[in-house]
């Protein structure tokens, strides 16, 4: 590697040495290198070749004295808190302690973020991964001017595939009709199902393990089974198992009805099959290292064709070019 030179360096290793080594007067060699008489008497004395360094032997802050160094070090060391808290508590002893100083003293100490303490926070666990075929579903109310409306969406787990549909009653039957348009939208085989305890998805908790519950069976249930698909609920009181379509839910929220005010269900309902449309097939997403659900979904086509019941090309909106 390369010796590096300072901006304001006008000789170099190789000069010093030969420098040294050099016969000439100090006159000559400095009208040869163009430096001062001085700089050619200075390596001509010189045992070895390299710039010595610049700047303090030793680092140390210039608005705190040793003291008030030693105590920050003592404090941040023996506290959990973050480094604003820890300025907030040493200012009435360090009154002219600032956040900029004590930053850049906590960085060069080394100090500026402390090891995790054991019995801390748990270690992160990655979500166990799916073919596609896995949707989250749920149900979520909705108001236009006309008054309230329900929202049955669907996405994948894998692909990131969203389906919505807008009803006005939220009941067994609507359910099982929204099942079926996804079925008959997506191009590929669904697998699994999850939803919550609703009704609009099973009986009562209390319900099903009734004498007659096991040849009833709940309409959802026996679309679920009619498809092929295996129906999974979610455990009581626990949202967050079914965290996906929820966060999906409250984009679909900010985007269209707490943002804009609509005169009618017509309006909604237009508004959100072009936001859908978009999301599926023109919003790139971190998770599917950058590619549109659309795109994804064509990816496994190619890869997996076996899960496929309609070729997804086919779906693509516009003109096929």
């Amino acid at each position: 590697m390369g010796q590096v030179l300072h901006g304001g360096a006008t000789t170099t290793e190789a000069i010093h040495r030969a420098i040294r080594h050099s016969e000439a007067s100090l006159k000559a060699l400095a009208k040869h290198y163009g430096i001062n008489q001085k700089t050619v008497a200075k390596w001509k004395k010189r045992a070895f070749v390299a710039d010595l360094p610049t700047g303090p032997r030793e680092a140390r802050s210039t608005v705190l004295s040793v003291e008030e160094e030693a105590i920050i070090v003592a404090f941040r060391r023996h506290t959990p808190l973050p480094p604003d808290d820890c300025l907030y508590a040493l200012q009435p002893t360090i009154p002219h302690l600032t956040r900029s100083s004590l930053y850049r003293f906590l960085q060069r100490h080394g100090i500026g973020r402390l090891p995790d303490a054991s019995g801390g926070k748990p270690e992160k666990k990655k979500f166990k991964s799916y073919p596609i075929g896995f949707f989250h579903i749920d149900l979520a109310e909705v108001r236009t001017e006309e008054g309230k409306l329900y929202l049955y969406v669907a996405i994948d787990r894998t692909s990131k595939f969203a389906f919505v549909q807008l009803v006005e009653k939220a009941n067994t039957v609507t359910a099982r009709a929204f099942l079926d348009a996804l079925v008959a939208a997506v191009p590929y085989k669904i697998e699994i199902v999850l939803t919550d305890n609703g009704i609009q998805f099973a009986d009562l908790a209390k319900n099903r393990s009734g004498p007659t519950a096991m040849w009833r069976g709940h309409p959802f249930d026996r679309a679920c089974r009619q498809h092929g698909i295996e129906h999974r609920l979610t455990k009581p009181n626990h949202p967050w198992t079914n965290g996906q379509v929820e966060r999906m839910n409250r984009t679909i929220k900010e985007a269209t009805v707490q943002r804009y005010h609509y005169d009618n269900h017509d309006q909604l309902r237009q508004h959100l099959d072009d936001f859908v449309a978009a999301y599926n097939f023109g919003r790139r997403l971190k998770t599917l290292m950058g590619l549109t659900p659309y795109e994804f979904i064509c990816s496994r086509w190619t890869s997996e064709p076996k899960r496929f019941s309609l070729n997804p090309i086919h779906q693509m909106p516009g003109l096929n070019t």
